[in-house]
């Protein structure tokens, strides 16, 4: 093709691409006017009824919005695809419960779509009903089988932020809804209580601005009517501040007298930034609010209220706070730095400012000072007597009886203990010393120094301290492993999963099965979910690969010797421990009498034997010179015995390990320049002789004592 031909088909594609964006345009355009002719006319000439526009609309998607039923069907009915979703996940059925026309979701619904389908926002047909206020949508949509209190799903970003975890009813609160309140409460069963991934329940949200004029009548109504369904009234807003506070900054008094009017409201609680309910009042200059607070009993030793009041030049109010003892209290920022260096920065916030005490405890139970989230309970940072604490908070009841649960774990070193508890108001206050990560965000940290052998000897020694108190884990995820700061692993129960053993065998056997997943998946750095992971994940070339395989095996096959026995496998011994093994087995084999065959016979029978050519694989100037006496014999030759008998390393595994012992006992300068370390070069060259010459030996009722010796080694 001529270049000139080329360049203008070229031009004649740009040219048809432009002509159908502009054609697609127009036909949402016009189904966005109800210009119907216009529609019907543009679809004659070939219009494609699948065509996008901006932000992924299509002519559906547009036919919806202007709430045209007869346009819908027919786009359907000339092949448009019910299903196709904008930019943002919408679906055209998710935009017509926006629109509120009953008969339009009734037909899309009919063309099969997942009543609980979101788009990408995490936003359900049912909650975007609920935004707009479209009431008679919702009841379809919940006739339909709508979760009522299905939160808004978010991204693993937007979770890490505490985003999303919105319901339908905290956004028919926040937009001010209060008939679409009613009938959600009312009529659908939607839980007041609900909380968001910020902690914020459907309270919070309607007394928080929105991008819509709410009126503070509906502020009132809704509020007052959550009141009366039992809402609780101590859940703060994502600063910390709770809904008493919120209702004084919008100075929305009958709703301050409500929860002032409840015996469950602590009325000189604070947020991040040290405010209560009374500091807000005297800021906004609300003396009528101020005044119920006062009277509610709310504290005037603390902030700078008479300050606040002379700067708003509010003598009356300045009057008010004096014959309440209002006083000021200077704070005095000192140079207090946490240990922590992971809660460094919500520590030194929580340390500066005003908390109300319980007890010696200062904590603030709000989304940025959580710590873990549990299904038994949140969990906060806490000071307690200027000491860092993790706190969990139960329900009286529930955390008495977690307390008796850990007064039994304060003698075991690898089980998390209580440090100190507190109690108020129906809840229990648990402090544990604080940790810095768990076992899985430490295998993650590529900063951290990994100690395999280490991590998994504290693993072990602390599921076997559970299992001494007669409890099963059930449940030995890398998440109930903590780590201090000092790198020391504690294991914990916060989801309550552990179960009395009373002698039910399945469920000593179902943690050693699960403690061997948790094994495969420290080994290999969890570089796999836990349940994913196998034994081809394992590195084979590592000196502990055959030990580590052979344990993992054991744990997973409900070995005899239980966890007590394989707390002392192979595995866990030191290099220098396995060549001693090795090393002394020829001697105490050797010093035998009756039983000496015998004992060679159990090392030297069966198929298994690794290592049969093991005098083929080891460096031959190696061997020559331990067969050579040093008289001019050729190496090979032979070397005398003390009775004069000459004798040759065979090819048995206890002339290897008669090797092993000879060369340690005999050093010679000659091989250690060849080897190095003996020891690093004998487990490195027959990887698989150790843990076969264990269970030879442990499985033999005469000689298992032979490998039990003492690891001197650090």
């Amino acid at each position: 093709m001529e270049p000139g031909a080329q360049s203008q088909q070229e031009a004649s594609t740009v040219s048809s691409m432009q002509s159908a964006e502009n054609i697609a345009s127009e036909l949402n355009a016009a189904l966005r006017n109800g210009q119907r002719e216009r529609v019907l006319e543009l679809l004659e000439n070939g219009a494609d009824v699948n065509s996008k526009v901006e932000c992924g609309w299509t002519p559906l998607h547009s036919a919806v919005q202007a709430g045209d039923k007869e346009m819908v069907q027919l786009l359907l009915a000339r092949g448009a695809c019910p299903h196709t979703r904008k930019d943002n996940g919408g679906t055209a059925f998710i935009e017509a419960a926006m629109v509120g026309n009953l008969e339009i979701l009734e037909l899309l619904f009919g063309c099969g779509f997942n009543i609980n389908d979101s788009d990408d926002n995490g936003f359900t047909a049912f909650m975007e009903a609920a935004w707009y206020g479209k009431e008679e949508a919702l009841r379809f949509l919940h006739s339909k089988g709508a979760d009522v209190n299905l939160r808004r799903t978010a991204s693993e970003e937007k979770k890490k932020l505490n985003k999303g975890g919105k319901t339908a009813l905290m956004d028919a609160c926040w937009r001010g809804h209060f008939s679409v309140v009613k009938t959600l409460i009312q009529e659908m069963g939607a839980d007041p209580n609900v909380c968001d991934n910020e902690d914020r329940n459907a309270l919070i949200h309607a007394l928080k601005d929105c991008d819509r004029e709410k009126s503070e009548s509906d502020v009132s109504e809704i509020g007052l009517f959550l009141l009366d369904h039992g809402v609780d009234v101590n859940c703060k807003d994502e600063t910390g501040k709770t809904a008493l506070i919120l209702a004084v900054k919008r100075k929305n008094t009958s709703l301050v007298k409500a929860l002032l009017d409840r015996d469950d409201i602590n009325i000189d609680d604070a947020g991040e930034d040290g405010q209560t309910a009374l500091m807000v009042a005297v800021e906004k200059n609300t003396y009528d609010i101020a005044e119920m607070l006062c009277k509610k009993g709310a504290r005037t030793d603390i902030g700078e209220l008479i300050a606040a009041a002379n700067r708003n030049r509010a003598s009356e109010m300045a009057r008010l706070l004096r014959k309440y003892n209002a006083r000021f209290v200077p704070t005095n920022p000192d140079a207090w730095e946490p240990k922590s260096k992971r809660w460094r920065d919500q520590l030194q916030s929580l340390h500066n400012m005003y908390r109300p005490m319980i007890g010696k405890l200062k904590v603030f139970p709000y989304a940025r000072q959580r710590i873990q989230s549990t299904s038994q309970g949140n969990i906060y940072l806490g000071l307690y007597d200027g000491m860092e604490v993790a706190v969990w908070i139960r329900r009286s009841a529930e955390g008495n009886e977690e307390k008796t649960f850990l007064d039994q774990c304060a003698s075991c070193e690898r089980l998390l203990k209580l440090s100190q508890s507190e109690q108020e108001k129906g809840c229990m206050y648990l402090c544990f010393p604080l940790w810095e990560k768990n076992l899985e965000e430490h295998l993650h940290d590529p900063g951290d120094q990994k100690d395999y052998k280490g991590i998994l000897r504290m693993i072990f020694q602390a599921v076997r301290e559970l299992h001494s108190l007669g409890f099963a884990h059930q449940a030995l995820h890398p998440k109930n492993f903590l780590i201090d700061l000092g790198g020391k692993i504690y294991l914990v129960d916060f989801d309550n999963s552990r179960k009395l053993t009373e002698g039910k065998m399945e469920l000593i056997y179902k943690d050693l099965e699960n403690l061997s997943k948790l094994m495969l998946y420290v080994l290999t750095g969890g570089r796999k979910p836990l349940n994913e992971v196998s034994t081809k994940d394992l590195d084979a070339g590592s000196m502990d690969y055959e030990e580590a395989l052979d344990l993992i095996e054991s744990l997973a096959c409900h070995d005899e010797r239980g966890l007590e026995g394989l707390s002392e496998h192979p595995y866990f011994w030191s290099k220098q421990k396995k060549f001693n093994i090795l090393k002394t087995i020829w001697n105490k084999i050797k010093d035998l009498t009756d039983d000496r065959m015998d004992a060679f016979g159990v090392l030297n029978a069966g198929e298994c034997v690794p290592y049969p050519n093991w005098t083929e694989q080891i460096n031959q100037q190696i061997l020559g010179i331990m067969c050579k006496p040093g008289d001019g014999k050729k190496p090979g030759d032979g070397k005398k015995s003390s009775d004069g008998k000459k004798f040759f390393y065979t090819k048995k595994i206890t002339d290897l390990l008669r090797l092993i012992r000879n060369l340690d006992e005999h050093p010679n300068k000659r091989i250690t320049e060849i080897t190095g370390d003996y020891a690093e070069y004998f487990l490195k060259l027959f990887p698989k002789l150790t843990i076969y010459v264990y269970n030879c030996l442990r499985q033999h009722p005469r000689y298992s004592h032979f490998i039990d010796i003492q690891d001197s080694s650090p």
